[in-house]
């Protein structure tokens, strides 16, 4: 890997400044953006730290702690927000003239403290892609900041597809110091390496990881999260009801039956719930502020059935089998797929399907998470180097008074 150490000519207080899609909440960008900071605060706790984000004031709240020189703002992310009607030149231009241009009261003053930047790092997830169009500006934002700053430019773990405008984000990409993707489709489209999600650099925050299995084979509970966003209303209809039918057959009986949310709110995930409440306790849902207090709560053995990426990531990284269920045919199939290309050995249900898949696993894929989880951190020490404290300056000696005069000994030596 090319040496991508932030900072390492530049003679400004180091300050890394990372752009995520964290805040909203959402699991997984929580997951990798609280990962970042865990890994930061632990190898630069003295560097100033700025995550930019849609959403600063939630976001506060969600990772207070966890790097003891954080800032929060949105400010590129609304600078992308300016795109959203705008065809893509209009876009770049919008963004070059607002980032590196100045002019704007409401942006110049916090775009001027940016340029204090070192690194400027766009941190992994899914949000690059053509769902939310207007957020091909924010790799362009991203470079134009560390061009005025003259910081290091990076992107870890980023999936593309599908794609918003490929010959864009390959050029924007080009300009990077150091850019991987997650996937193989994404590789392919922005002509970037292939690295790790950047999800596994959190891996050992899981109380999970590491955990043994039971001895005697015992399988653990059943968990379910299920989405209604980015699914068309049938295909989240038949998804339900594809559980429904699983769960009634009797396939677990005996089991503990749980369901997880991964975004907040009646109308997201817990909407799956409501359609399963007869089948599964209140008491056995698990709301996302649960889940960010006491962490993820996949262990071996357990069995998962979920549309969410991450959950399906990190389920089969601690030694769960599962079903995947892709809710469309390139975003969720791009996520999924992906994660069986790494080996999670999850059976994956295709959009529309018929029956459901019994849950697979492969058992050795915890081992291969956990050489996952080194492979990130080699990554993210390269563009991140151990920094010392600095050592306040040694305070100058105390003058020293002169010695008295020395009275005269005398002939025989006596005072």
């Amino acid at each position: 890997m090319a040496d991508v150490s932030q900072g390492s000519e530049n003679d400004k207080q180091p300050t890394i400044h990372l752009v995520s899609t964290a805040g909203h909440p959402n699991f997984g960008d929580e997951f990798i953006a609280a990962s970042w900071l865990r890994f930061l605060a632990e190898r630069q706790p003295d560097t100033d730290v700025v995550l930019d984000c849609p959403d600063p004031g939630m976001a506060a709240f969600l990772f207070e702690g966890l790097h003891p020189r954080l800032k929060l703002t949105n400010l590129l992310w609304r600078v992308s927000w300016l795109t959203m009607d705008a065809d893509p030149d209009e876009g770049d231009a919008t963004v070059d003239r607002v980032v590196r241009d100045l002019g704007s009261p409401l942006f110049d003053y916090g775009l001027l403290e940016l340029r204090r930047a070192t690194t400027v790092h766009l941190v992994g997830g899914g949000h690059i892609t053509s769902n939310w169009l207007h957020h091909g500006r924010l790799v362009r934002a991203a470079r134009r900041l560390a061009e005025v700053a003259d910081a290091q430019f990076v992107a870890t773990g980023l999936g593309l597809m599908p794609a918003i405008d490929p010959e864009r984000i390959r050029d924007d990409l080009a300009a990077a110091d150091h850019a991987t993707v997650r996937d193989s489709a994404s590789a392919e489209m922005a002509g970037v390496e292939l690295g790790v999600n950047d999800a596994f650099l959190g891996l050992s925050s899981i109380p999970g990881h590491g955990e043994r299995p039971d001895p005697t084979g015992q399988p653990g509970d059943v968990w379910i999260s299920l989405q209604c966003d980015l699914a068309e209303p049938e295909v989240f209809e038949a998804t339900v009801a594809g559980v429904r039918a699983m769960i009634e057959s009797g396939r677990f009986e005996g089991r503990t039956i749980r369901y997880l949310e991964s975004i907040p709110g009646t109308d997201r995930d817990r909407r799956a719930y409501d359609l399963l409440a007869d089948l599964i306790p209140e008491e056995n849902f698990m709301s996302f502020v649960r889940l960010w207090h006491e962490g993820f709560p996949g262990r071996p053995l357990q069995t998962w059935i979920t549309t969410r990426y991450h959950f399906h990531q990190l389920a089969a990284a601690v030694g769960a089998d599962g079903i995947a269920i892709e809710i469309d045919d390139d975003y969720y199939r791009t996520k999924h797929e992906s994660l069986a290309e790494l080996g999670t050995g999850f059976a994956i249900a295709p959009v529309g399907f018929d029956k459901l898949p019994e849950p697979a696993s492969d058992p050795e894929f915890r081992l291969k998470a956990g050489r996952l989880h080194r492979a990130k951190l080699d990554e993210a020490e390269a563009i991140y180097p151990r920094r010392r404290a600095p050592q306040p300056a040694a305070a100058a000696p105390a003058p020293v008074a002169p010695a008295p005069p020395a009275r005269s000994k005398g002939v025989f030596g006596r005072r």
